[in-house]
């Protein structure tokens, strides 16, 4: 494995952190959304990851077996949480309905927050694989001078 190879795995797995990221930072600023252009409540929203096969990878690369088996990270897709909506008695709210009942969107505020910061921790430790990739080179550019 080369250090670029190592680099795009390392990207690949920023890009679908900061997806993960960017979802739960929309649940978060829709938690209290009670009307959608869908109508009814905002529905939680969850990423989806899969092991991609490597593209690109050159004809020696193809030769070498070890390559076989190097996967990046993909967003395959972004699914709607199916819990039931939260229903609070509040007949003052525009949204009422004729009981006086509410239905707040199904968004887990402390369950986001902590997909929020395994994002970010992932994020950061990919920023570090991504740095050590690039000493690397660096490095080794260093020896050949």
């Amino acid at each position: 494995m080369d250090t670029l190879t190592a680099m795009q795995i390392s990207g690949s797995a920023l890009k679908a952190e900061r997806a993960r990221l960017n979802i739960a930072a929309m649940n978060l600023a829709n938690a209290n959304t009670t009307r959608t252009m869908e109508g009814g409540p905002y529905k939680a929203k969850s990423v989806v990851f899969a092991a991609k096969p490597l593209e690109g990878v050159n004809f020696q690369d193809a030769l070498n077996s070890s390559n076989e088996r190097l996967r990046k990270v993909e967003v395959v897709r972004i699914s709607e949480d199916k819990a039931p909506f939260k229903e609070v008695y509040d007949p003052s709210h525009p949204d009422a309905d004729g009981n006086g009942i509410v239905r707040f969107p199904n968004v887990n505020v402390a369950e986001q927050m902590v997909d929020m910061m395994s994002a970010k921790r992932s994020y950061e430790a990919n920023v570090t694989a991504l740095d050590a990739a690039k000493s690397m080179a660096l490095k080794a550019l260093e020896i050949a001078r």
